[in-house]
């Protein structure tokens, strides 16, 4: 499956999004406009303007909205889902060629707030996969203590955590130590 640059961007920040709702009484990634404000910077979102309390809100809706397809049992759950917000979003998809970047595809309408623009981006880049018939591909970490959204990429379909240095490793050196201890015990 191509996964083009622009594709690949939005995907990763729908993955952060996800990851961004609080867990278990954890603060929420998205506590304030500033960390609203933060997520656009380090995610690159263009042509987002002044943001306000009322873009805090849109953002988190369309976060659990992103949640849900992360969730949908089977393809056509997880389509009802990407429509609605797709739909919502106003897309107008066009062609642009900004910040050094090939040409590429925007699909939010033109001054579209930021949670339009994610919606839209976002769904699309979702979207692809579910066209693709790759909807496994869309996962939440197996660590038992943590649930992180990510999308594998990886040629035969084998990623099984957010990251492999934290969460993988982390659960390799739990197991072999657990194996040396039954050893030594035995």
């Amino acid at each position: 499956m191509l996964i083009t640059h622009d594709t690949r961007c939005a995907l990763e920040a729908v993955c952060a999004l996800v990851n961004s709702a609080p867990e278990d009484d954890g603060p929420d990634g998205l506590g304030d406009v500033a960390a609203l404000d933060a997520f656009v910077r380090t995610h690159a979102i263009s042509d987002v303007g002044r943001l306000t309390e009322d873009d805090l809100a849109a953002v988190r809706g369309v976060r659990g909205r992103f949640a849900e397809v992360f969730a949908a049992a089977d393809p056509r759950a997880a389509a009802k889902v990407i429509n609605d917000l797709v739909a919502a979003a106003g897309t107008t998809p066009r062609l642009t060629d900004h910040d050094g970047y090939d040409w590429h595809v925007h699909y939010f309408a033109p001054g579209a707030s930021v949670a339009d623009h994610l919606a839209a981006d976002g769904g699309m880049a979702l979207a692809f996969f579910i066209v693709a018939g790759e909807q496994e591909r869309l996962r939440r970490c197996e660590a038992p203590d943590c649930q992180h959204a990510f999308v594998d990429l990886s040629r035969n379909r084998s990623r099984r955590y957010c990251d492999s240095r934290t969460c993988g490793n982390r659960l390799h050196v739990a197991a072999y130590r657990a194996r040396r201890k039954e050893a030594a015990a035995g």
